[in-house]
């Protein structure tokens, strides 16, 4: 016959138990949930996104900044006009844009802008026999390709400026960007300062009616079409040309001269550039005088609001680029980008002291 259950031998032990286990049910889950919180507060995440142009050394300078400070930098390589997009629906800490917003577009969007680093949009081809870097192309071919004139390499304006080469009789391929982008904005707007046809027919911008060619989306697809079509040109930011070991050209610049495309030419392009005496670093770089100088040099920029609303966030972006500017420059200059003058990097430093601010209207950089 059974205990009745106020004598049952077994009711003391497994009430024990059952509190034993409950205590441990409890300490377990209040392990865990401290646990999250912990791994919630260390794991800060940087997010961004825009031009494809700074993504190698953004990605560089990423690795190299969590490993130093455990934060994490995420950006997204969507072109200039997506970010553009992103940072003003504020979806983004920061957007990236090649084409500087003009301050009154800036004011427009409550937003502030300064540059990163200086590099180089370069005319790539696939042009099997042709020795990398020595095709030469003045702006008003590149023009005339890219408008659909020039529609074979031998023809007679390109073999003119090619007497050492032997030019195949092939199909020109022409590749584009299919995506606003400020390499394109760079790109066009060189060529609307080197051919008034240009200017005229399609003209300058992220993203323009283009007259001949197919479209790849960011400097990586028009790089892998490139690699891909025989006899084809396109044009990349000069990291991209460097990583996948493409075929580069020389440019004659401004001042009649035939040069390469690297950091050399890159900054010398930007050595006459006066930041100080441009409202909202509103600066292109394209033609510029300089026998050394690579006429299609730019630099990138960041796009951030003026007004924060979380501002431990906006501190943390700002302080992975004051990072950059000081710890970053021999990442960059490895890539073959122009890092900053020290006294730019000064003048951005002040920008920020004065335009971005938390909801209060307080300064967020002291």
């Amino acid at each position: 016959m059974p205990h009745p259950p106020e004598h049952n031998p077994f009711t003391k032990t497994e009430s024990i138990m059952n509190s034993k286990l409950g205590q441990l049910v409890a300490g377990i889950a209040t392990a865990a949930a401290l646990a999250y919180v912990g791994a919630s507060q260390a794991a800060v995440t940087i997010t961004g996104a825009g031009a494809t142009f700074p993504y190698p050394i953004y990605a560089k300078w990423a690795e190299a900044y969590k490993a130093q400070s455990g934060i994490n930098m995420n950006y997204q390589s969507i072109g200039s006009g997506g970010g553009i997009k992103q940072i003003t629906a504020r979806t983004v800490n920061f957007g990236a844009s090649d084409m500087p917003l003009k301050p009154e577009e800036l004011d427009k969007h409550g937003l502030m802008q300064f540059p990163t680093v200086i590099g180089g949009v370069v005319p790539v081809v696939n042009l099997p026999g042709i020795a990398a870097g020595t095709l030469k192309l003045d702006g008003a071919t590149l023009s005339s390709i890219y408008l659909g004139k020039i529609t074979k390499w031998n023809d007679p304006a390109l073999a003119a400026l090619n007497a050492d080469i032997k030019l195949p009789d092939s199909n020109i391929t022409v590749v584009h960007r299919s995506d606003g982008s400020g390499t394109t904005f760079i790109f066009t707007n060189y060529l609307s300062k080197a051919s008034a046809d240009w200017k005229a027919i399609v003209g300058e911008g992220t993203a323009v009616s283009w007259k001949a060619g197919t479209g790849g989306k960011g400097n990586e697809g028009v790089a892998s079409y490139v690699q891909r079509i025989k006899n084809s040109i396109g044009y990349v930011e000069y990291a991209y040309a460097l990583q996948n070991k493409m075929n580069t050209v020389q440019m004659k610049n401004r001042d009649g001269q035939f040069v390469k495309p690297d950091d050399h030419s890159f900054m010398a392009a930007a050595a006459n550039a006066q930041w100080d005496k441009a409202p909202g670093f509103y600066k292109i770089l394209t033609d510029e005088a300089g026998k050394e100088s690579w006429p299609i040099s730019g630099a990138t920029f960041v796009l951030m609001h003026k007004k924060q609303d979380n501002a431990e966030m906006a501190k943390e972006v700002l302080k992975f680029f004051d990072w950059a500017y000081a710890s970053g420059g021999k990442l960059a200059s490895d890539l073959a980008y122009v890092p900053l003058p020290e006294n730019v990097q000064n003048l951005i430093r002040k920008a920020w002291k004065d335009q971005i601010r938390d909801a209060s209207g307080s300064p967020l950089m002291k």
